[in-house]
């Protein structure tokens, strides 16, 4: 296999009053529709058409990296909860009613009452 070589970027690389770039836009708006799917707990409360600088945008982008890694870890933990529990089948004393039997007590009545 090939070994290439990547030179290390510049201390001046990352300049966090810079104004943000096109390529910074872009992973803030995807990382904006990634944030809606999350559950409200783990969602942000950055403004995102504020985010202006590039030290802005690495703190919206790390905070929302975060979030969703934390959203996962206790996804897992939720499913190997579940998992040691087994499963439960749970049982109602009170009968169920079924669709429609409202109107089959209604056309009861009224049976009752021509009578």
């Amino acid at each position: 296999m090939t070994v290439i070589k990547v030179p290390r970027p510049k201390p001046s690389a990352m300049d966090p009053g810079r104004p943000v770039n096109t390529l910074l836009q872009a992973q803030v708006q995807h990382l904006q529709q990634a944030e809606r799917r999350l559950p409200l707990k783990y969602r942000s409360e950055i403004y995102t058409h504020a985010i202006k600088t590039e030290g802005e945008a690495a703190e919206y982008i790390q905070e929302i990296t975060e979030a969703i890694h934390r959203a996962h870890q206790d996804a897992e933990a939720k499913r190997a909860k579940r998992k040691r529990q087994g499963l439960r089948i749970v049982a109602s004393e009170a009968p169920s009613r079924t669709r429609g039997s409202k109107a089959k007590a209604k056309k009861g009545l009224k049976r009752a009452r021509s009578k």
